[in-house]
């Protein structure tokens, strides 16, 4: 399990973008809440997950909510993940030793949070949950206050749960 789950004060944290541009949560959180997915590009999970936030990236653009990927591997293994699971939103990249994975307590990846501008977490989601992810994707259609479309279409087959 996650050191940090639904109700707890997510860690705050500053990183670098595969651009080089600073991204720090406490500033993004003035913004809206924050989903925070925690990835390695090696990863089978976070390699079908991804797509899927893109979705919810894409969805939610604009300036009430943010959407950041927070990848465990170096830039140029991001880039070329990015590029074949069409990922565009803003991704991170944890330090050597994974310092903001391990504020987390993070045990698999990926593993995903909405944060809510008051710091706190409230969706804690491990490997791939499907429920979870509407969950997230029902959230921030209600702050954007528009009507929450599914996330996954009829003609998807996805599975439940998938665990990282």
């Amino acid at each position: 399990m996650t050191n940090i789950v639904a109700g707890q004060i997510a860690p705050g944290f500053i990183l670098k973008s595969l651009d080089g541009k600073e991204y720090a949560l406490g500033k993004l959180l003035e913004k809206g809440p924050v989903v925070v997915a925690f990835f390695k590009i090696s990863c089978p999970v976070c390699q079908f997950t991804l797509p899927y936030l893109q979705r919810l990236a894409e969805r939610c653009a604009g300036d009430s909510a943010t959407v950041i990927g927070v990848s465990q591997d170096d830039a140029r293994g991001t880039k070329e993940f990015n590029r074949e699971y069409g990922v565009t939103f803003p991704t991170l990249l944890d330090d050597p030793g994974y310092p903001v994975s391990n504020a987390y307590g993070l045990t698999m990846v990926p593993t995903i949070f909405l944060i809510e501008p008051d710091g706190k977490a409230k969706i804690s989601c491990m490997g791939f949950d499907k429920g979870d992810l509407e969950k997230i994707a029902a959230e921030l259609a209600q702050r954007q206050k528009i009507a929450a479309a599914p996330l996954f279409r009829a003609d998807e087959a996805i599975p439940a749960q998938k665990p990282g």
